[in-house]
């Protein structure tokens, strides 16, 4: 005799479950929140470590130079009128300036001692500047330029040991020699060539460098 219960199907006792597999989207969802959080994270590490240390942030950067600023100063000018000139000067007066710098010219008359150095023609000047200062300028022209260097090194030994001296250029070509030679009381005395004139300046020792330089001949 046949058991027919040992074929028939067993129901109801156990129950079989396929687990379903996560979709792609899932996945996708999933690896942007992980990357998203890693972002947060290293932004988070990189501020805490610019507060801490400031100089991560700029450590790379390359300084940028500081422009240079340059004052120039403005060129003084008379604060007093000039003389008048007349207009029968010679050629060799009329050079010789109304003003320079801060001075104005107060008085023109001839000079009669380079005249017995062979000078052609020879002048004081006499200029101020409203206040204390004062330059006296002796100028004279030669006949050549030789007798007008043998006149200005003969000035130059007149007023002592020179402090400095060097070239007289216009463009680049020299015209003659200079000399500044510190004098008493403050003042200086100023030597200097250019072609067959020489001048000879006298006045306050800080200004007569720059009343050399800012003279027209």
């Amino acid at each position: 005799m046949t058991d027919q219960r040992a074929n028939s199907p067993r129901t109801g006792a156990t129950a079989s479950v396929t687990a379903r597999k996560a979709s792609p989207a899932v996945y996708r969802r999933r690896r942007l929140v992980v990357v998203v959080g890693l972002l947060v994270i290293v932004l988070f590490l990189v501020l805490v470590a610019g507060f801490v240390w400031p100089g991560l942030w700029r450590g790379g950067a390359t300084p940028q130079p500081v422009p240079t600023v340059t004052v120039t100063e403005a060129v003084p000018t008379p604060t007093v009128k000039a003389m008048e000139r007349s207009g029968d000067e010679t050629a060799f007066q009329q050079a010789l300036p109304s003003a320079v710098l801060q001075f104005a010219l107060g008085a023109l008359t001839e000079a009669k001692e380079p005249k017995g150095e062979g000078a052609l023609e020879a002048w004081n000047a006499e200029y101020a500047d409203g206040d204390t200062g004062e330059v006296a300028l002796l100028a004279g022209q030669w006949a050549t330029e030789d007798e007008a260097a043998t006149a200005a090194a003969a000035w130059t030994r007149s007023a002592g040991e020179a402090e400095s001296e060097g070239d007289v250029k216009v463009g680049k070509k020299v015209v003659g020699q200079y000399a500044i030679v510190p004098a008493k009381s403050g003042k200086a005395v100023v030597v200097w060539q250019n072609g067959t004139a020489v001048m000879r300046a006298s006045g306050p020792a800080d200004v007569m460098e720059d009343f050399y330089a800012a003279f027209p001949l």
